[in-house]
């Protein structure tokens, strides 16, 4: 009896094990992240993926990037405007549906030099909700960064990133991608399909209309989120940082908004003619064809780099497990560089060689800390 009682409890919890790997494994939260770190710190095949670099064949260039002067700065930054928000225009006067001071997450208790945190809600089309944490420091340096967690999850994620900045004065705003914690995943009733959970990025591809372009749900809640910040408060200076999708994000906002002085990148993207391994090709937004066919990944670079006082550092790591890892961005690094030399503003790219994950190291965060701070 006791035997049969026994084997009935092993079975059991062989499939509740079994059963939580497999939804772990294809919804990828906890332990996803960690197991897969693991495995790639053991294996043998992730100490050099240059054998990927033979992936591709270099195109020329100079010839792919169609900006020479400010005029071609404003145009390229009109027509993606154009495409993004369509006859709505730039997002410059919306403010963020509820701000709640003093908002309390245990999580985030223990923090050094944390005043309070704010929350903001900001309200979307079709029901779509972005919650950011507005992180307020008891000794402020009068300067503020944005972080933005990418695909992995909520941006507790990146709490350490979120503390060194913190420690250091700076006000930071931390955002999570859409759909992803703390944002919503609602029901949305497309008349073609039926109601459909929004729990993926790929569902944004049914969104697409004349009127509205899905790709500004990554980037309304960091435009509305600064409005907001410029009316009350007086910070000296705007950076943006992100991981990965959060990475891709920056890229992007940082290309549109001048507001933003330093952005960093963190294993964020690479031109489509360097995304033949599936690990680098992306999602939706990284690889939508008509926001691509209007400015490429080359031009981006430039443009977010583009401007008074301002720099965009891209940072990969060389040994990720996740995406982007080697040194394929020296095939255009030379050529931004050169473009950038006859332009305001500055380009920087870092090859982080000090870790097996996908993530912003230590060593990433005292790297800006000495160069860009």
């Amino acid at each position: 009896m006791q035997t049969k009682v026994l084997i009935s409890i092993i079975i059991i919890f062989v499939f509740i094990s079994f059963s939580y790997g497999f939804f772990s494994g294809h919804y990828k939260f906890f332990p996803f992240e960690q197991i897969q770190n693991i495995k790639n710190n053991f294996s043998s095949t992730d100490l050099d993926k240059s054998q990927f670099d033979k992936e591709f064949i270099k195109p020329d260039i100079k010839s792919m990037i169609q900006i020479q002067n400010q005029e071609d700065i404003f145009s390229k930054r009109q027509n993606l405007t154009q495409f993004i928000w369509k006859n709505n225009g730039y997002p410059i006067s919306k403010l963020p549906t509820n701000i709640i001071q003093n908002f309390e997450d245990s999580r985030f208790e223990q923090f050094s030099n944390l005043n309070r945190i704010d929350k903001l809600v900001i309200e979307m089309n079709l029901g779509i909700k972005s919650n950011g944490y507005l992180f307020i420091p008891d000794l402020s340096n009068k300067k503020l960064i944005i972080y933005q967690q990418g695909h992995a999850g909520d941006f507790f994620l990146g709490e350490k990133t979120i503390q060194f900045f913190l420690k250091k004065g700076f006000t930071v705003l931390a955002l999570s991608m859409p759909l992803i914690e703390p944002n919503n995943q609602p029901f949305v009733k497309i008349e073609e399909f039926g109601e459909i959970k929004f729990n993926s990025h790929n569902y944004f591809k049914f969104l697409e209309s004349e009127n509205f372009s899905p790709i500004s749900y990554f980037l309304d809640p960091i435009i509305i989120s600064l409005n907001y910040l410029e009316q009350n408060f007086k910070f000296d200076s705007y950076s943006i940082i992100g991981i990965s999708g959060g990475g891709w994000s920056t890229v992007l906002i940082s290309a549109l908004d001048e507001r933003i002085s330093n952005s960093y990148s963190v294993a964020g993207s690479l031109p489509i003619f360097l995304r033949s391994i599936p690990e680098n090709f992306g999602d939706y937004e990284q690889t939508n064809p008509d926001l691509y066919k209007i400015t490429n990944y080359l031009e981006l670079y430039i443009l977010a780099s583009y401007g008074e006082n301002r720099k965009f550092i891209q940072i990969f790591n060389k040994y990720d497990p996740c995406c982007f890892s080697g040194e394929l961005y020296k095939t255009y690094e030379i050529e931004i560089k050169e473009i950038m030399s006859e332009l305001k503003g500055e380009f920087f790219i870092h090859l982080d060689d000090s870790h097996k994950e996908h993530k912003i190291s230590e060593n990433a965060l005292k790297l800006i800390d000495k160069l860009y701070l």
